[in-house]
């Protein structure tokens, strides 16, 4: 069950984080999400301590949302920092 959790809340926090950048009409769903379970990760492994949220592996809350969110928009950051020399 907890593979359909990533792939569903990854999909959505892909989705968003893409939405945010405005990097959507470059990605797919499959990028979405990648994104969303990576930022997750990254999320859970730097923010989640400093505001002392869960990640999603602890069940599913409001503040672990945002948490992968702020992951997946650091990640879009970084790769848009990379390919296009600015984070946008």
């Amino acid at each position: 069950m907890g593979i359909i959790i990533w792939l569903i809340v990854g999909g959505v926090v892909g989705w968003l984080a893409s939405m945010i950048m405005k990097t959507d009409a470059q990605q797919g769903i499959l990028l979405n999400v990648v994104v969303g379970i990576v930022g997750a990760f990254i999320g859970g492994w730097l923010i989640g301590p400093l505001v002392g949220a869960g990640s999603i592996n602890d069940g599913f809350s409001i503040m672990s949302f945002v948490v992968s969110l702020i992951g997946a928009v650091i990640l879009l950051a970084i790769v848009n920092l990379f390919r296009r020399g600015r984070v946008r």
